[in-house]
């Protein structure tokens, strides 16, 4: 039962507002997500606590499994499942917490755990700013790129 070296992948909503002078490199992964790539949950979040923004993780394991082996079609087929699931609307990040590879009956599988993690700039976790309801720009803020590569912010 080999382990993918998955775990630890941070996906990030497109157009979500991020705290100014955060560099973080994307690169698209599904449509209206991006993954992030030259850090991992723990180092985006000291980045983000640094800026006075909060990363929350939210308890609760999510799980997909998807047929196939292992490799990015199946990585994109699984997270594409968790964020297909109602709850995910009300996050704006994603970390995969753990990826196994496994047969069954001469079949391979691939099992994804994740947790939602959200960014955001108040203390409170607030379900309204994160259906889409858009808030005013902060001073500091500015809002996640779609195109390829780096996504850059400055105050």
């Amino acid at each position: 039962m080999p382990v993918n070296d998955n775990a630890g992948s941070l996906f990030i909503r497109e157009g979500i507002l991020l705290p100014g002078g955060l560099i973080i490199e994307t690169e698209a992964f599904i449509p209206g997500w991006r993954a992030v790539r030259n850090c991992d949950g723990y180092r985006l979040g000291r980045k983000i606590e640094e800026a006075k923004w909060n990363f929350f993780y939210l308890a609760g394991e999510v799980r997909a499994i998807v047929l196939g082996r292992e490799g990015p079609s199946t990585l994109r087929r699984a997270v594409r499942s968790i964020l297909a699931k109602p709850e995910a609307r009300k996050f704006n990040s994603l970390e995969v917490t753990g990826t196994r590879s496994r047969w069954f009956l001469g079949i391979p599988f691939v099992s994804i755990t994740a947790n939602f993690r959200h960014i955001q700039q108040g203390l409170a976790l607030d379900p309204a700013k994160v259906l889409g309801l858009k808030p005013p720009l902060a001073p500091e803020a500015v809002i996640a790129g779609d195109q390829f590569g780096p996504v850059v912010s400055t105050s």
